[in-house]
């Protein structure tokens, strides 16, 4: 086998060392596989789940809304029935009407009435004849009798046998009596004695016989204890029905308040023993008949139960009385247990026609063919539709992920915005749930804080991809059409472009009525596109959405001072208030070091300039200048533009020495914003605006000493550094080279244009290659347009002025 030459071996192996480089999607898979976007995809994950969740993805959305017009009509798609309220009305109605009245009864006078036929009859049975002893219960079987009662002898203990009527004795004499007495028996009688021993009329005589031949017959049934006894038991059994049933003398109740046909009936205190009887058994005319006949049926027809049955219905009366309590309490029991009226409805049958507004009833009629149709949908339909609404939540957030990896990676990089952003995703969602109920419709107003939040804590860019997918996370969940979506999305674009800098109290109150109108616009015209027609109704909905709009703004100036505090940001109106001249740390720096007052506001003056330039907050730079170099008023006259007559401390000083009393200054400093409780960003400018450059005067000077000193072993440059942090931003890097070149330009014995960019340009490019721009994303571009700006501001300040006659002679 041939050897290939060495030098072809010596390219394979150099070829083999050399690895290829890695492509975008190698790249991608690398950065997924990373243990810190596997807990950031994590998060997205549970974000998604929760959105979920909340949203009820498994289920479709009731899509329908009062006022809507259907251009095409609504079908219902399942069958399903539906309660018919008024039909229900009226069959509880029907049935109030038809309950059965309650009736109480109170047995206490039946009972009487029957123990006291019992006791009359019995007086009667003890009483052989018709005296005036029995006279009194003979009575009540004989009210006629009552006019013979003065003719009726009196009576005994010991019972009489009734006499035979004996003539009128002659008044002579007594013989003459004793012999009409003893010849009675041998003629008629014509008069008979009275029970005082006067002489009966013949018609009264008649009557009082008659009377005692009735009280013998009736007594005839009762005469003996076995014929008493078989009669009181005929009496109870007689009593026995209309005791149970009672007796009504009439009915207490209306036609409309129940039945007129049954009542139900029980006992004086006890509600649980009801017993239900027809009407008519029980009125008193029925209940007497009723009693007659049991009489009849007991004790046999004839004058004895005739005299019975009269006397028993005279004293009888009424013993139910209208219970309303119970009635009530019937009533509502029979309207309770009325089954609901429904009314069915086939699929297909039309719920809504072509063109008509979606009323109260109609929207009653779709949630019931809605929640019909869910019980009728199969498991998996459920699980596939939620695997679908989770991919596109994934989706979206994944799509929001690749973004902010490409244009903000260090938004990605930092945990706490991330997990910020997703809150405050997961929250409007919520929110936008909450504020879409049926007559609100307010799901915008989350929606359009949400961006602007966004917008002001971050970037625009980022406000309007979020707000996007928000918008579409709220349109799939709510079953919201596309004009709805085209709506909001439309708004929060206007509301985010429309805000850019705030400078003004009333600034996001124009945005919000700007954003109003957009809205209206938009909801009727993509409105328009659904082929809705041009109505109030569809007038009414936009006006409502701008109006939600509108009040959103109002909201946001309200909400602005705390969402600043919350994100740490800082808009133009509040640097506007830090930044006053009244502050109270400014008039002490005005007090104490006037000559870095007067420095503070040059450098202010350049860097805002330079910052415009290129982009930045140029108003975040100049409140950042004049609060730069507070530190200086603890030691002022250490610092060169605060020293007088009295010369330069510093001679006396060695150079460490004065190098800590220089770079102090930052850290005392930013020690007197936190107490003044300045924000971070201002506190950050002041940190960062020396870096970690050295403070070259005391450097050189070191140096200088300690090559003139053989034993010393010389500078370390680091001691004669500041501190740092080195600017992080691009804000800081133009306060860092303004204010070297304010200060450097000082000592310019003749600031020409030339000398002035020379100096510019040799400052930058120091800072550039000492590593002071590295952390801040300054790129060579923006670094030569500062350049330019801060040549241009110091020709402003240095300009040439023409010498008079008396300045040339002076000189």
């Amino acid at each position: 086998m041939p050897v290939a030459p060495s030098s072809y071996r010596r390219r394979l192996k150099r070829g083999a060392s050399v690895e290829a480089p890695t492509g975008f999607w190698g790249k991608l898979i690398d950065q997924l596989v990373r243990s810190e976007t596997i807990f950031r995809l994590s998060m997205c994950c549970v974000a998604g789940l929760v959105m979920l969740v909340v949203l009820q993805g498994w289920r479709p959305p009731m899509w329908a809304r009062e006022g809507m017009v259907a251009p095409h009509g609504i079908v219902s798609r399942v069958p399903f029935e539906v309660e018919d309220n008024e039909g229900t009305r009226q069959a509880q109605e029907r049935a109030r009407r038809l309950a059965r009245v309650v009736y109480t009864q109170d047995k206490a006078p039946i009972v009487q009435l029957r123990d006291g036929v019992k006791n009359l009859v019995a007086q009667i049975s003890v009483n052989e004849s018709l005296t005036v002893k029995s006279q009194a219960a003979w009575m009540a079987f004989a009210p006629e009798s009552e006019t013979l009662i003065e003719f009726l002898p009196p009576g005994t203990e010991t019972e009489r046998k009734p006499q035979a009527p004996v003539a009128p004795a002659p008044a002579e004499d007594d013989g003459a009596k004793g012999a009409v007495r003893e010849s009675n028996n041998d003629t008629p009688a014509t008069a008979t004695d009275s029970p005082n021993g006067r002489v009966l009329p013949p018609a009264i005589a008649d009557q009082v016989a008659e009377a005692e031949a009735a009280y013998q017959a009736f007594r005839s049934h009762i005469d003996t204890e076995e014929k008493m006894l078989a009669f009181e038991k005929a009496i109870e059994r007689a009593f026995s029905d209309v005791e149970r049933t009672g007796v009504l003398d009439k009915i207490q109740h209306g036609i409309d308040d129940g039945s007129q046909t049954e009542i139900d009936v029980h006992p004086i205190g006890n509600p649980q023993e009801v017993v239900r009887e027809q009407v008519a058994t029980v009125l008193i005319g029925e209940a007497r008949a009723r009693l007659k006949t049991r009489l009849e049926e007991e004790l046999g027809e004839g004058d004895f139960t005739g005299s019975l049955a009269e006397m028993i219905n005279t004293n009888l009366t009424g013993t139910l009385e209208l219970d309303r309590e119970s009635t009530d309490r019937a009533k509502a029991e029979a309207v309770e247990k009325t089954p609901p009226q429904m009314t069915r409805y086939a699929a297909g049958d039309v719920l809504v026609k072509a063109g008509v507004p979606i009323s109260p009833n109609d929207m009653g009629l779709l949630r019931e063919e809605y929640n019909a149709t869910l019980e009728s949908t199969e498991i998996q339909h459920f699980v596939g539709r939620a695997a679908a609404i989770y991919g596109l939540f994934l989706a979206m957030l994944a799509l929001a992920g690749f973004y902010l990896h490409l244009h903000h990676p260090d938004m990605l990089e930092d945990l706490g915005h991330v997990a910020t952003l997703l809150g405050l995703t997961m929250f409007t969602i919520v929110a936008c749930l909450i504020g879409s109920v049926e007559g609100w419709n307010a799901e915008i107003v989350p929606l359009l804080l949400f961006s602007m939040i966004v917008a002001i804590a971050y970037d625009e860019d980022v406000a309007l991809l979020l707000a996007a997918e928000a918008a579409l996370i709220v349109v799939v969940g709510l079953g919201l059409s596309l004009a709805d979506y085209v709506t909001l999305t439309a708004a929060a674009a206007s509301a985010v472009f429309w805000m850019g800098r705030i400078r003004s109290r009333s600034k996001l109150i124009y945005v919000g009525l700007w954003a109003g109108a957009v809205a209206f616009a938009t909801h009727v015209g993509a409105s328009l596109l659904e082929d809705r027609p041009l109505a109030g109704q569809l007038l009414y909905e936009a006006a409502r959405t701008g109006g939600w709009t509108i009040l959103t703004g109002f909201l946001m100036t309200g909400l602005l001072p705390f969402i600043e505090k919350t994100f740490g940001v800082l808009t133009d109106l509040s640097l506007l208030e830090v930044g006053d001249v009244a502050h109270p740390l400014l008039q002490e720096l005005v007090r104490r070091a006037p000559g870095t007052y007067n420095h503070s506001i040059n450098v202010a003056s350049i860097a805002e300039a330079a910052a415009e330039s290129i982009g930045a907050r140029g108003l975040l730079v100049r409140v950042g200048a004049y609060f730069h170099d507070i530190g200086k008023m603890l030691k002022p006259v250490y610092f060169i533009e605060n020293q007088g007559p009295q010369g330069n401390r510093h001679e006396s000083l060695v150079p460490a020495m004065s190098t800590l009393i220089i770079v102090a200054h930052v850290k005392e400093g930013a020690e007197l914003a936190r107490q003044y409780n300045l924000p971070k960003p201002i506190i950050d400018l002041i940190m960062e605006h020396h870096g970690t450059t050295l403070v070259e005067y005391f450097y050189h000077r070191a140096s200088e000493q300690s090559q003139s000193d053989p034993s010393n072993p010389g500078v370390d440059e680091q001691t004669y550094r500041y501190p740092g942090p080195k600017p992080s931003t691009r804000e800081s890097a133009v306060m860092m080279l303004s204010d070297a070149v304010e200060s450097a330009s000082r000592s310019l014995t003749e600031p020409t244009p030339a000398r002035i960019k020379s100096l510019v340009h040799d400052l930058a490019m120091k800072r550039l290659l000492d590593g002071q721009f590295d952390e801040c994303g300054l790129t060579l571009e923006e670094l030569k347009e500062i350049e330019r700006s801060l040549v241009k501001s110091l020709n402003a300040v240095y300009h040439g002025r023409v010498k008079y006659p008396d300045q040339r002679s002076a000189s």
